[in-house]
């Protein structure tokens, strides 16, 4: 059973920095992506951050690239998601979510665990 829990969720004031973390329970960590995903009220779920199984390759959605950085440490299995300069259009519930595979993507059809999310919310 793979279990996937968020922190690091909080209120900052716009331009500030949070970093999320995703811990993860189970066999296999090491062996499949794992991305982010954000929803904001009233809006679907939409693609934040996603990393390969070594970390070496990541893919971001427009709206966050240069500004989000995402990165993974297998001995630990857990996921960062390093946000900087944020706005308040950022402000949504994040979700870390593992891939069923090794590669990386955007569509969360090719996730198949999700955590329960954490709250981030961005003042202006």
């Amino acid at each position: 059973q793979v279990q996937l829990v968020e922190s690091g969720g909080g209120l900052v004031q716009a331009g500030g920095s949070l970093r999320l973390s995703c811990a993860a329970s189970g066999r296999g960590f090491s062996s499949y992506a794992m991305g982010w995903f954000r929803q904001a009220p009233g809006k679907e779920r939409e693609f934040v951050a996603a990393s390969s199984w070594s970390g070496d390759n990541t893919y971001y959605a427009e709206s966050v690239a240069g500004r989000f950085t995402i990165s993974r440490d297998n001995a630990k299995n857990t996921v960062y998601l390093q946000m900087n300069s944020l706005k308040p259009e950022d402000t949504a519930v994040y979700y870390c979510a593992r891939g069923r595979s090794s590669n990386l993507g955007q569509d969360s059809r090719r996730y198949d665990y999700w955590g329960q999310g954490t709250q981030v919310t961005v003042s202006s």
